[in-house]
């Protein structure tokens, strides 16, 4: 069976620091385009962060870049998300999918079906 568990979400204070980790059964993540997708409470889900099978290239949504970090333990076949200087608007239940066809599916998370998505993990900023 192939299954995705997301984890490490969690109430953190703003300025703070989440890991948030993906990981899979059934197959092995490295040999597919990996991302990490969010949706806040009355909006639409976006794309946060999606890295590569072949080369490590990563693909950054522009509110995220330079606070998120997205890296891949292929012995442990997770993906984890480094959240850092998170902010209120942060606030969203986060997902992770694989694989992806390609990185267009990062950018526009609209054009998947809704029965891909798993349960995710609350990430919730606030003082």
């Amino acid at each position: 069976q192939l299954q995705l568990v997301e984890s490490g979400g969690g109430l953190v204070q703003p300025g703070g620091s989440l890991r948030l980790s993906c990981t899979a059964s059934g197959f092995t993540l490295d040999k597919y385009i990996t991302g990490w997708f969010r949706q806040a409470p009355g909006k639409e889900r976006e794309g946060v962060s999606c890295i590569s099978a072949s080369d490590g290239s990563t693909y950054y949504a522009d509110s995220m870049e330079g606070r998120f970090t997205i890296s891949r333990d292929n012995v442990k076949n997770t993906v984890y998300l480094q959240m850092s200087s998170l902010k209120p608007e942060d606030t969203a239940v986060y997902y992770c999918l694989a694989p992806l066809l390609d990185f267009s599916l990062c950018v526009s998370p609209s054009r998947l079906p809704e029965e891909v998505w798993g349960q995710g993990t609350l990430v919730t900023v606030s003082s």
